[in-house]
């Protein structure tokens, strides 16, 4: 199952990151973040060993946080590319997008980002909050 959703800030997409994280009963072939300058856009691929409870109850975590989100086609590519292995690096340069994290679901990445980001506009905005 694919699962593609709009969350408005960084503690969000954190909170998906620790269920994750801490739901080892939802078998997940990887996750992708991106940052766009209004929100984040996550992408969460699941197993195919996934019962539909666990689906479900997926879901319904995911709409109690942001809101399911429809790609355009430039970033329909990207998350294409990066599911086909090709290096978040190659698709940010290719496309322009900010990709944080793919793979694994990991906190630092995304924290890193968040802090770099701060620090070079002196503020944080409310995406990074």
């Amino acid at each position: 199952m694919d699962y593609l959703y709009y969350l408005g800030n960084a503690s969000l997409v954190f909170r998906v990151v620790n269920y994750l994280r801490l739901a080892q009963a939802l078998p997940i072939r990887f996750l992708t973040v991106i940052h766009q300058l209004n929100g984040w856009v996550v992408r969460v691929k699941t197993a195919p060993a996934c019962t539909d409870r666990q689906k479900g109850d997926f879901r319904a975590f995911l709409n109690e946080l942001g809101i399911p989100y429809r790609a355009d086609g430039r970033l329909k590519q990207v998350l294409h590319n990066l599911e086909l292995g090709r290096s978040p690096v190659e698709v940010m340069r290719r496309y322009q997008v900010a990709v944080i994290a793919h793979g694994s679901p990991e906190l630092t990445e995304i924290q890193a980002f968040r802090e770099q980001f701060i620090q070079g506009l002196g503020y944080c905005p409310e995406t990074l909050a």
